[in-house]
């Protein structure tokens, strides 16, 4: 029998990217077990409470119902016989860690919450998941403090109710299981691509068209591992599509919302540099110039008194929807612009209203 994590480069691989590092719609394999010669037909989820060490049968049960559990790379139920020479494997969300997560008395801005999950309305600047350079201050160190009393947020998971996440630096809608059964289904949803995300993102440039769709693989640059670059022959990365509307034109910057159909990393903010409409202020991937507009001082004067309002990348996580894990109804939430966004728009609209003026 061999009993192992499996996903060494894909670890290695999450490692490497920044904490603030955005949703992700992929499972990691965390154990994987091959059953012996001689092993007797036995109910995978026993199978499995056998050789994992500190995990309940229920926990187990409530994987294979979320299909987190794979046998010879198919998944199965609980009731499923492991017969000797089968590959047995746990997947889920995130990747496997052993770092202690330590618990912080950090305020959250509940939208709604019951039993099985919560949803925040998370502010810039605040990393989802501790990693290097940020192991305190986190919302999953905000998460176990608030949750002490819950289950899930007393086995120091490696990323406790989280199924997705956003950048340091994008605001929005997030939602949390508070629950193993509740962790799984919105897993296995966020996977799927059966969640509805909307974001609303101030780039530069204008736009010809007034909506369309950017479909290319994402993967590491090639020139800088730290940045995402689009691969549109699908040689490397994964495929990655990114649905796009105008929403308000404001000559030298345009307010577009988004729909993701794949949450890879940074998908937005590297889908529109490939388009050509770099994300406002967007220090990464070369946002934070003035790249569209006139050469004037005054302009100079506007524009860095924008970067000094919103500094940060101009994205938002504006609405999620998703099906309850318990009650099977669709819920969607709804956010208001960060003040930070929304004062810069405003300093656009007035910009674009002199502007025509001017010009008439």
């Amino acid at each position: 029998m061999s009993n192992s994590g499996a996903w060494d480069e894909e670890e290695e691989r999450f490692d490497e990217q920044d904490p603030e590092d955005s949703d992700q719609d992929e499972l990691f394999e965390h154990f994987r077990i091959v059953a012996d010669k001689g092993q007797e037909l036995l109910r995978v989820d026993k199978f499995l409470q056998n050789r994992l060490e500190k995990t309940s049968r229920s926990r187990i049960q409530s994987s294979a119902e979320a299909g987190n559990i794979q046998v010879n790379g198919k998944q199965v139920k609980s009731n499923y016989r492991v017969k000797p020479g089968d590959v047995v494997a746990v997947v889920f969300a995130h990747p496997p860690r052993d770092r202690e997560l330590k618990p912080e008395n950090i305020p959250l801005d509940i939208v709604y919450e019951d039993d099985d999950v919560i949803v925040i309305n998370k502010k810039p600047g605040m990393v989802v998941h501790p990693g290097y350079g940020n192991y305190s201050g986190t919302l999953v160190n905000a998460l176990i403090y608030h949750f002490q009393h819950l289950p899930l947020y007393q086995q120091k998971q490696p990323r406790p109710g989280l199924v997705h996440r956003l950048d340091k630096n994008t605001s929005g809608i997030m939602v949390m299981a508070k629950n193993e059964f509740a962790l799984t289904h919105l897993a296995r949803q966020f996977f799927e691509r059966t969640t509805k995300r909307t974001y609303l993102a101030l780039v530069w440039g204008d736009f010809q068209e007034d909506e369309g769709t950017v479909i290319g693989h994402i993967g590491r640059d090639v020139r800088d591992r730290k940045l995402f670059a689009v691969f549109p022959d699908g040689s490397q990365g994964k495929h990655a599509v990114t649905h796009y509307k105008v929403i308000r034109r404001f000559s030298y910057v345009t307010l577009v919302e988004c729909k993701l159909e794949t949450g890879r990393t940074h998908q937005i903010r590297v889908h529109m540099k490939y388009k050509g409409h770099h994300l406002f202020n967007d220090d990464t991937y070369g946002g934070d110039q003035i790249l569209k507009g006139t050469t004037s001082s005054s302009y100079k004067h506007f524009i860095n008194n924008c970067f000094e309002i919103l500094p940060r990348h101009a994205l938002h996580a504006k609405s999620l929807g998703f099906i309850h894990p318990t009650s099977g109804k669709e819920l969607f939430f709804d956010s208001e612009l960060p003040k930070d966004m929304s004062e810069t728009i405003q300093k656009w609209e007035t910009y674009a209203v002199h502007r025509i003026e001017k010009e008439n």
